[in-house]
């Protein structure tokens, strides 16, 4: 399927997220932080991100900055605090979802901007 970078700063919600995309056959990365997940845009490939909104003291902006330049890699905000997401300026993420989030929705989203991506000639994993 696809390789997934999915950042959380919460331990529980890495592990749900892992648990639902792993379910559904993806390769997840996990990241805990805003640092780490843009240290590892830099050094690998990803089909996907899904990714919190507020990830310790940051807010997403500079993962989606990273995640949207270059490749143009999708990016699912799943977080509590999508309003304060969408005052922002862009880049903006390709979808949010409010927490707690219905993991058939997830998937269901995840799986058509993947066959977006992939169909437009994007990296196959």
């Amino acid at each position: 399927m696809a390789r997934i970078l999915c950042v959380d700063d919460e331990p529980l919600a890495r592990s749900l997220k892992l648990a639902i995309l792993e379910r559904a056959g993806h390769e997840v990365v996990l990241s805990h932080s805003s640092e780490d997940a843009i240290l590892r845009l830099n050094r690998e490939t990803f089909d996907a991100i899904v990714t919190d909104w507020k990830i310790g003291t940051q807010d997403g902006r500079s993962l989606l900055e990273a995640a949207k330049g270059g490749a143009g890699v999708p990016v699912v905000v799943v977080s509590g605090y999508v309003a304060e997401a969408l005052r922002g300026y862009e880049p903006f993420a390709d979808i949010y979802l409010e927490k707690p989030v219905d993991p058939d929705e997830l998937l269901q989203i995840l799986d058509a901007l993947l066959r977006d991506r992939l169909g437009s000639g994007g990296n196959e994993s």
